[in-house]
């Protein structure tokens, strides 16, 4: 069960992946259960993806509200 805090953020990773801080204690949970990723992109910089396990978990929510 994800806490308040690693759901939003697994929000804001879907909605707005680049006004994330890298630095933020509930990526790891996010990462460790693979709800997001980090990809390197050809500039040298990485973001943070969204896996269709995270989606899954986010319409999952949705259908129950």
């Amino acid at each position: 069960m994800l806490s308040p805090h690693e759901f939003t953020t697994l929000m804001l990773v879907k909605e707005k992946p680049d006004e994330i801080e890298l630095g933020r204690a509930e990526l790891r949970t996010l990462l460790e259960r693979q709800l997001v990723i980090v990809e390197l992109l050809a500039s040298g910089h990485r973001r943070l993806r969204i896996t269709s396990l995270g989606h899954a978990v986010l319409q999952a929510v949705a259908r129950v509200h």
